[in-house]
């Protein structure tokens, strides 16, 4: 099946998807209209898209406040997790002490700490960081110390054979070694840091003090102002898919040349 999928040409598989979502969207509107659903129960895709275009200055900020949290999170977690998983690859003592704590933090639901830490940080957006930042610092930190463990024995050897150095084999042999999986946890975390900026936002919000996508999402439910709650769910929904598609571009461009993971979906 994966080998017929690569014979595709590329445009089939940009336009097969579009044309699934648009027979969705068309199958939405055409039964909220047919059987006459109120608005405030279910909106269709044409009430929600002009609810999106008239409230958009106020939706287009609040997005600004959740994608300067998400990619600050990002950031801090793909910087720590690299970190992290470096010196998890030059001592197993370590890696053996910390990880279990790595994990603790990773599987304790965000929705239950965010509201102490929301009451022990002095600041709104420090708080709601490090909500993100505890969602998307696992995946990077768990794939890159893979990565790094994976590079292959014989030519650890043979830099060995050669008289290299550790940091000689950290950066030219286990550091390159490891990037496709540090991408590739970059890609996961991408959206988990979304997703805990969201959650964090919803705690948050419920005492007024954030302005982020996951407040307006609550203000319009307690107004009932249902197709601008499905304004920003379309919003909330399209940054995560954009911030996949360019963490997936970005990937591409650091790999294509020499691993072949970046050619894997390429057609003939």
């Amino acid at each position: 099946m994966s080998t017929a999928l690569r014979r595709e040409p590329r445009w089939v598989r940009w336009v097969a998807p579009l044309i699934v979502g648009l027979l969705a969207l068309g199958s939405w509107e055409w039964a909220v209209r047919a059987y006459e659903v109120p608005p405030y129960i279910l909106p269709g895709p044409v009430l929600i898209g002009q609810t999106l275009l008239r409230d958009w200055g106020t939706l287009s900020t609040s997005l600004w406040v959740t994608l300067q949290i998400t990619f600050a999170a990002l950031a801090v977690a793909a910087t720590l997790g690299l970190a992290l998983a470096v010196l998890f690859a030059q001592s197993r003592a370590i890696e053996i002490s910390l990880f279990p704590y790595a994990v603790i933090l990773q599987v304790t639901p965000i929705v239950a700490i965010a509201p102490l830490i929301i009451i022990w940080a002095d600041d709104v957006r420090l708080a709601l960081l490090i909500c993100a930042w505890i969602v998307a610092f696992f995946p990077i930190l768990s794939n890159t110390t893979v990565g790094l463990n994976s590079a292959d024995a014989n030519l650890q050897d043979l830099f060995r054979l050669y008289g290299a150095t550790r940091w000689q084999v950290l950066t030219r042999l286990r550091l390159p070694s490891a990037m496709p999986f540090f991408l590739a946890g970059l890609r996961i975390s991408g959206g988990l840091a979304l997703i805990g900026a969201i959650v964090a936002e919803f705690v948050a919000g419920t005492g007024g003090r954030a302005s982020g996508l996951a407040y307006r999402i609550l203000e319009a439910g307690y107004q009932l102002q249902i197709p601008r709650m499905f304004a920003a769910l379309v919003l909330v929904s399209a940054t995560g898919i954009a911030i996949f598609g360019a963490l997936s571009w970005l990937s591409y461009l650091l790999l294509r040349r020499w691993h072949e993971s970046a050619g894997a979906g390429e057609s003939g």
